[in-house]
């Protein structure tokens, strides 16, 4: 019995781990996946349909200072985010785009909400 178990123990020893060295080596992800939440500045025309149409209530429109002056840019609460994709549908100028990035790890809650600036 206890020879079985050393057995097993030097085979598990040999053989291909399970695990990946995260964050150095990634998994792929399928084409259909929704990560976080991406947003050209630029492009935006601040038409708030965005934060309109999410079911989750996800998305807050703040003003940010931008070179043509105060601008309404959507705010992101990727804790809240369904990711169902509704807000990259509705955008006329497809500035908002759901990525493949799945770094969700934080250290805070309020970490998870991201402003304009931050979602580029």
């Amino acid at each position: 019995m206890v020879l079985e178990a050393i057995a097993k123990v030097a085979k598990s020893l040999t053989e291909e781990r399970f695990t990946i060295n995260f964050p150095e080596e990634r998994e792929g992800v399928p084409d259909n996946y929704r990560g976080k939440l991406r947003l050209d500045t630029k492009t935006c025309i601040s038409c708030s349909a965005c934060a309109l149409i999410c079911p989750n209530h996800t998305i807050d429109m703040v003003e940010i200072n931008t070179e043509k002056g105060v601008k309404k840019m959507p705010q992101v609460d990727h804790e809240r985010c369904l990711f169902c994709g509704l807000c990259e549908e509705v955008c006329p100028p497809h500035c908002l785009v759901l990525t493949k990035d799945y770094d969700f790890e934080k250290t805070d809650r309020r970490e998870f909400i991201e402003r304009p600036e931050e979602l580029e």
